[in-house]
């Protein structure tokens, strides 16, 4: 099979075609404010590194986070319009997940990205299953019990984080090995489904996008109605 895989949860583009489990072409790009324009542009050089077009493609894999709602929006609508355009399936997978084959699926493995406002979103993994999350917390608080889920973590061997938000982690994590997981195009292919009919794509934004619909208020005093 032919994969298209895009990626657009974290502050990485990720972008690249995987060919019968190889991966033939790849991209990272560390510009979060560009995904939008970029994303395009870095599908067709990705397309042309591989040797293909379009229409040499099977399926498509996009993360569905969890991430900010912009980021997303923008790898998952793409995705959505590229195979609605060539009539093939889009396959949703959840970024954490393609982040921990990546690293190989360590024991005790603590999966976190930015989730900006200074917080962070979270999955922990044991034998390479994921046993909790995504959540969304300070990363202070990073493992305590919410009111959504009661689990708590005992043991983390090996975390990846973002290394600014490294040191705000709690204490019990500070000695803990942190490694750098990047869901590259061949783990969010190992990690998708292709045995049955994809589900609808659905994000993982964790909380509501930043954007509120304004209030609409009452009309100043000041403006005479004329009467009709």
């Amino acid at each position: 099979m032919n994969i298209l895989a895009i990626d657009t949860a974290t502050p990485a583009l990720i972008v690249g075609v995987v060919c019968d489990g190889a991966t033939r072409s790849e991209t990272v790009l560390n510009d979060s404010r560009a995904h939008n324009e970029l994303l395009v542009p870095a599908t067709l050089h990705m397309l042309n590194d591989a040797h293909l077009t379009f229409s040499d493609l099977d399926a498509i894999v996009v993360g569905v986070g969890p991430g900010p709602f912009t980021g997303l929006r923008v790898g998952m609508a793409t995705a959505a319009a590229f195979g609605d355009a060539r009539h093939i399936p889009v396959y949703g997978v959840p970024t954490h997940d393609a982040i921990a084959h990546n690293l190989g699926d360590p024991d005790n493995l603590l999966v976190a990205t930015d989730a900006r406002r200074k917080e962070v979103y979270w999955s922990s993994y044991r034998g390479g299953q994921r046993v909790a999350g995504p959540e969304v917390c300070q990363p202070a608080r990073l493992g305590e019990p919410t009111p959504e889920s009661d689990y708590r973590l005992d043991r983390v061997d090996v975390m990846s984080v973002p290394a600014k938000l490294a040191p705000m982690l709690p204490a019990v994590l500070q000695e803990t090995t942190v490694v750098s997981g990047v869901p590259l195009p061949a783990d969010l292919v190992a990690v998708a489904d292709f045995t049955g009919k994809p589900e609808p794509l659905q994000p993982l934004y964790l909380r509501r996008p930043d954007a509120k619909e304004p209030t609409k208020k009452a009309p100043s005093p000041a403006i005479v109605r004329k009467e009709s």
